[in-house]
C-alpha cells in the first residue's frame, strides 16, 4: 500500500476473522494490505474469477448478482460488511459499486499464515496443567479454520429438486403446473409434498391426490420452502456411524428449534412460518461440513472436548458461508450467523428470522435442561423485539406449553418420509 497510510489497528479489528489476531499482527497485516477504490457502475469482481483475494468494504454501497440473477446490496459498516464481498473462489457473484466505495484487499495467503499462528481467544485460555494440549488444540483450529478459508473444506450442495423449485419459485413467469413438473421428476420429494399437504397442518376439506393440488393448495411459496425443507434431509448425512450419530443428534435439534420457529412466527410475527420453519432447520447448517471434514483430522475428530470446540468456533462462519453458497436470502444468512448470538439486535424495525431463531433455541435449550449460561430473557434483544405478545418468560413458555400440539403435528411434518 505504498504512499497510503496504513489503516489502525482497530479499523481491522471490526472485520471478520481479523479479529482473532494480535495486534502485533494486525500491524503487519496493514502493511500488506492494498485499499482500491471504485466509482459507481464500475466492477469489483467477476463472478467464477479465483484470484486468492479476500475483499473488505470500507465505504459505500455494493451490489452482488448471483448466476441466476438474484441481486442483494452491502452497504459499509454494517454486520454484513464485516464479512469479506463474495469471498468463495471462484466468485458466485458479480460485484458492482452502486456508489463510489472503497475496499481493503487482502491476499487470502498471506491472512491464512497469520490464522495458523494467531494467539488464543482470552475466553478459552488453557490452565496451566492444560497449556499444551491447549496449543495442539488452538493449533489444530487455527488450520481448520484456514483451510475454511482456502475453500478447501467441503461444503454442501442444495439437492437438484429444492434448488429448481427456488428457482422457478422467484421467477415471476413459473405457473403451479411447471413447479408440480419439476417436483414430480423426484418421486420421493412428489410422495413428502403430498402427505405433508395431507397432513393436519395444510389439510383442507378433502385430501389431494397429486402434486399440483398440492402446490395449488399450498400456495408457490409455501411449496418452494417445504421442498427445501424435505430436500435437507439429505445433507445430515455422513458414512462415518460415530459422526452419523452427531448428525442425528443435529437433525434431531434442528427439528425441534425448526419447529418453534413455525409456532413463534404463527402467533408472535408476521414472517412466513414455512420460512421460519426453515431457517430453524438451517440455523447449524455450519456443523455439517465441519462434521464431515472432521474425519480428516485424526485428533479433532477422536477427543470430543476438540470437536466440540471446533464445531463452537466455526459454526456460524461455516453455516452462513454455506448458506450464501446457496444463494439464500440475507435474513437466513443472518439467522444462521447469529444463532447463538444472545446480544444479537437487527438493525431491521420488526422482527426477523434471527430473532425467531434465537428465541426458539433459548426454549429448546430451555427445555431439554441445557441452560447453564444462558442469560435472562428480557436481556435478550431479540426476545425483546418479539414484542406483538408482550412476551415474558412465563407467558411465552405458556404460549409454547398450549401450542405443543403444533409443535408435535411440526415435528412430524419434518419426520414425513
Amino acid at each position: 500500500m505504498a504512499g497510503q497510510e496504513s489503516l489502525p489497528v482497530r479499523r481491522l479489528k471490526q472485520f471478520n476473522p481479523l479479529g482473532r489476531l494480535s495486534d502485533d499482527q494486525l500491524v503487519l497485516l496493514a502493511s500488506r494490505v492494498e485499499c482500491k477504490s471504485y466509482a459507481p457502475g464500475q466492477r469489483v469482481a467477476e463472478r467464477g474469477v479465483r484470484d486468492g483475494l479476500d475483499l473488505y468494504l470500507l465505504s459505500g454501497v455494493v451490489e452482488l448478482e448471483s448466476i441466476d440473477g438474484r441481486k442483494s446490496t452491502v452497504v459499509a459498516e454494517t454486520e454484513t460488511a464485516a464479512n469479506a464481498i463474495a469471498r468463495l473462489q471462484p466468485r458466485m457473484y458479480d460485484v458492482v459499486a452502486v456508489e463510489r466505495c472503497e475496499f481493503m484487499v487482502v491476499e487470502q495467503d498471506v491472512l491464512n499464515q497469520l490464522l495458523r499462528a494467531a494467539p488464543m481467544d482470552q475466553l478459552d485460555m488453557p490452565t496451566e496443567a492444560e497449556d499444551s494440549e491447549g496449543d495442539d488444540n488452538h493449533q489444530l483450529l487455527m488450520e481448520f479454520y484456514a483451510e475454511l478459508r482456502s475453500n478447501q473444506i467441503y461444503l454442501p450442495s442444495v439437492p437438484d429438486v429444492a434448488w429448481k423449485v427456488r428457482r422457478m419459485a422467484d421467477s415471476e413467469d413459473s405457473t403451479a403446473g411447471q413447479i408440480a413438473s419439476a417436483i414430480t421428476a423426484d418421486p420421493a420429494m412428489a410422495a413428502k409434498l403430498v402427505r405433508a399437504c395431507n397432513s393436519p397442518l395444510y389439510r383442507g376439506f378433502s385430501d389431494v391426490r397429486n402434486v399440483r393440488e398440492a402446490v395449488v393448495r399450498l400456495g408457490i411459496n409455501t411449496t418452494r420452502q417445504l421442498v427445501s425443507v424435505f430436500a435437507l434431509r439429505e445433507v445430515f448425512q455422513t458414512r462415518q456411524p460415530i459422526l452419523q450419530k452427531e448428525m442425528e443428534k443435529l437433525w434431531r435439534h434442528s427439528r425441534e428449534v425448526a419447529a418453534l420457529c413455525w409456532v413463534l412466527a404463527d402467533s408472535a410475527t408476521r414472517i412466513n412460518p414455512e420460512e421460519a420453519l426453515l431457517a430453524g432447520l438451517l440455523h447449524d447448517i455450519g456443523v455439517v461440513p465441519v462434521l464431515v471434514h472432521a474425519e480428516h483430522h485424526v485428533n479433532l475428530f477422536a477427543d470430543e472436548v476438540n470437536l466440540g470446540r471446533a464445531l463452537e468456533e466455526l459454526r456460524a462462519d461455516v453455516g452462513a458461508e454455506v448458506l450464501e453458497n446457496w444463494g439464500f436470502p440475507g435474513p437466513f444468512v443472518e439467522a444462521a450467523r447469529n444463532a447463538e448470538n444472545w446480544s444479537y439486535e437487527s438493525p431491521e424495525s420488526t422482527p426477523q428470522l434471527a430473532d425467531l431463531v434465537i428465541v426458539a433455541q433459548l426454549h429448546a435449550m430451555i427445555g431439554s435442561g441445557d441452560s447453564a449460561g444462558l442469560p435472562p430473557f428480557d436481556q435478550v434483544p431479540a426476545y425483546r423485539r418479539l414484542g406483538e405478545l408482550e412476551l415474558n418468560v412465563s407467558s411465552s413458555l405458556k404460549i409454547l406449553t398450549e401450542a405443543r400440539a403444533r409443535v408435535e403435528e411440526v415435528q412430524q411434518l419434518l419426520s414425513i418420509h
